[in-house]
């Protein structure tokens, strides 16, 4: 009998609980007496990391690509659907999870298995769960940073003629497409082309520049922006609640921040905040975990570096130093505070908005109402420079007192434009520029330094002092003052040109600046194959130098801009040799030498648009045309 008792209760493990057990994690309901069946069972509930445990199945768990949803929705519904996407984004914003849920929704035949391709899948039907479980014969998701090759694209490619084995489309999801070779995006282009209506190709990058403009231009793109700060916070406290965590919000919006728009790395520092804290996170937890200093501190270091009190300032730098806080994120926050300060005096009424802590609303209009706008701007060009500094230096808490003490002591300084409204007034009463180009004197003062030697413009052109190191003094670099800014890109050229130190970069912007828009002080372009890659900065850098004006270089990624000012030069010279070849006595030469070409033209005196300087194509030889060869006219 008691044999056939206990025959009767060994069944008993084999409940819901051991398939629930795979989806959940264990609960204080299990029960002790737990049979051998349930114990083995146990090692398959690993802990998942909250980035894979609460990645979104569906659009509606999506946040922050409202845009994207909006667009594919309306795409489902008309039957206008594209045969490729590429989805390009910051890294953990969602790429590859979005190219899953539209996998799950061009596939997904609902639970009665009758469904359509729907913006919504059902989550249940056979081929939602083996997509979302990664076995779906006919989803192939390829990571491109490690199959780069021609062999892996055409291995590919092989296997598109085929049709899908149960699923409507037969889907390629490849991340990180900008990894693959030339060869590679060749090979892959006809099939881009001309795609079988059964397959869908998905592609995933964070180097969208880097993508061929052929495959690009037969794609649909969707550009997957940073989540917003707001989002973020509401998105990681529904998580910390579905986890049970005691987190304040401050330390949830200390997160958010972190995060810098990225999704997947702000649910990564939650995670570790949780386990930080056990469960109970505060905000100052989260602030020593991320290395950060109080905000409060932050306003009180930057408000007595402004007022010029250095001593007070570098004391609580090496307090909250001696906390625990790294030099050089204590720096970002001081430049996060000058950015946000310059949004307060630029507009008072974006303290009030939603979202603002009590801090940053109070000590924010307070400071902001201390400081002109000069002020705010040089010191974010100072905080950016001493940032870089600060990460680089032997010693990040020496650099960190360094950027105080020079910010400090700048803080004082006049603006660059009212120094540059006295240089001129300064000049204007001097009285002495000489006409016509001659040289000019002294800009007054004796000793060392640099001296002022005025030349004019001439023809309207405008007046600029040099400022001429001092023999006896230390080289530097050589200033001037601009009361007229280059009116055409190529009078930039020209004026880059003049200067022997700036000369490469005068090749720099002929040969490899595709002009998009230029207006007096302000210039965006596309760079060419082969250009610096801190070519904006460094022309920026140049020009604010030798015009004594504030300049804007910025690079466009959609505009194809004009040609490069060479292609132009190159262009007028066919031009020329065109018309020159149709003038009856060149036809004649060239008829009689038959081996003859022209290779360049001048026009006749009174025609020429320059008077020689600058032109690098040889001596001006009036009214003359160069052949190949030794023959010359």
């Amino acid at each position: 009998m008691t044999d056939q008792i206990d025959s009767t209760e060994t069944p008993a493990p084999e409940t819901p609980e051991v398939e629930v057990k795979v989806e959940q994690e264990p609960t204080a309901a299990t029960p002790k007496a737990a049979s051998p069946a349930i114990v083995e069972e146990a090692p398959k509930s690993e802990y998942q990391v909250l980035a894979r445990k609460y990645r979104p199945k569906t659009f509606d768990e999506l946040i922050g690509h409202g845009t994207m949803v909006k667009t594919l929705s309306n795409a489902l519904e008309s039957g206008r659907l594209a045969h490729a996407f590429i989805l390009t984004g910051v890294r953990g914003i969602g790429k590859t999870t979005t190219a899953r849920i539209i996998a799950r929704a061009l596939n997904c035949i609902g639970p009665d298995g009758t469904g359509n391709a729907t913006i919504n899948p059902c989550g249940v039907c056979e081929h939602c769960r083996a997509i979302a479980e990664d076995r779906h014969v006919d989803v192939l998701e390829m990571d491109a940073a490690s199959r780069t090759g021609v062999d892996d694209i055409r291995e590919l490619i092989e296997g598109v003629r085929y049709r899908p084995t149960s699923a409507r489309y037969k889907i390629y999801i490849i991340d990180e497409v900008h990894m693959l070779s030339k060869n590679a995006f060749n090979a892959l282009l006809k099939t881009l082309e001309e795609p079988p209506e059964h397959v869908k190709f998905i592609f995933a990058t964070t180097e969208i520049r880097k993508i061929p403009i052929t495959v690009l231009s037969r794609c649909q793109r969707f550009d997957l922006r940073r989540v917003q700060t707001d989002e973020l916070t509401a998105h990681y406290k529904r998580i910390a609640d579905l986890e049970k965590a005691d987190i304040d919000d401050d330390a949830l919006a200390l997160i958010a921040r972190a995060a810098d728009g990225s999704v997947r790395d702000g649910m990564s520092l939650l995670d570790q905040a949780i386990s930080h804290g056990a469960g109970k996170v505060t905000t100052q937890q989260v602030r020593d975990m991320l290395g950060l200093s109080d905000r409060s501190r932050i306003f009180d270091l930057f408000d007595q570096t402004m007022k010029g009190e250095i001593n007070e300032a570098l004391e609580l730098l090496g307090a909250q130093y001696a906390l625990g806080g790294d030099p050089a994120v204590m720096l970002q926050d001081m430049l996060d505070l000058t950015h946000w300060l310059t949004r307060v005096k630029l507009s008072p009424d974006a303290a009030n908005a939603p979202g603002v802590s009590q801090i940053e609303r109070d000590r924010g209009k307070e400071i902001a109402a201390k400081l002109a706008m000069p002020q705010l701007t040089r010191s974010w060009q100072m905080l950016l420079k001493g940032l870089e500094e600060t990460r680089i230096a032997p010693s990040p808490i020496q650099a960190a007192e360094m950027i105080l003490i020079r910010l400090a002591y700048a803080a004082e300084m006049p603006a660059p434009g009212d120094l540059i409204k006295k240089l001129r007034n300064d000049l204007n009463k001097a009285g002495n520029a000489p006409q016509g180009g001659g040289s000019g004197g002294n800009g007054g003062g004796s000793g060392p330094g640099p001296r002022m030697q005025l030349v004019n413009g001439g023809g309207g052109g405008a007046a600029v002092a040099h400022a001429r190191p001092d023999p006896l003094g230390e080289p530097e670099v050589a200033q001037q003052v601009y009361a007229k800014l280059p009116e055409t890109f190529a009078e930039v050229a020209e004026l880059l040109s003049k200067e022997r130190e700036t000369t490469a970069l005068s090749i720099q912007l002929k040969n490899y600046m595709h002009l998009v828009k230029y207006e007096p002080g302000r210039i965006e372009f596309r760079p060419a194959r082969g250009a610096r890659a801190d070519l904006s900065s460094q022309l920026i850098k140049t020009l604010n130098n030798l015009t004594g004006h504030r300049w804007l270089v910025s690079v466009s990624e959609r505009e194809e801009g004009a040609p490069t000012l060479k292609e132009q030069e190159l262009e007028e010279l066919e031009q020329r040799k065109a018309d020159a070849s149709l003038d009856p006595l060149v036809k004649a030469i060239l008829e009689g030498l038959p081996k003859a070409k022209i290779v360049a033209v001048h026009l006749p005196p009174g025609q020429e648009e320059t008077d020689g300087e600058g032109d690098d194509s040889g001596s001006v030889y009036d009214d003359a045309f160069y052949l190949e060869g030794d023959d010359e006219l």
